[in-house]
């Protein structure tokens, strides 16, 4: 659970730091959008990546 939580703060964080750059007027609003799907399809990787992880991990326990 901790991974999952470290890996959602992580999209926090990037999320702000998008916002903050469109607010600036560094990217457009289209970018942003664009930005924050990408950051969401990354997250949503690992976060299967460390689900598979635990799944496994849990099967291991379970065969001794």
């Amino acid at each position: 659970e901790e991974a999952r939580v470290a890996v959602r703060n992580i999209r926090r964080h990037s999320k702000e730091g998008l916002e903050r750059l469109e607010h600036e007027g560094a990217i457009s609003e289209d970018d942003l959008v664009r930005s924050e799907k990408e950051l969401q399809k990354l997250t949503d990787k690992h976060v299967a990546l460390i689900d598979e992880v635990v799944a496994h991990k849990e099967q291991e326990l379970k065969e001794i």
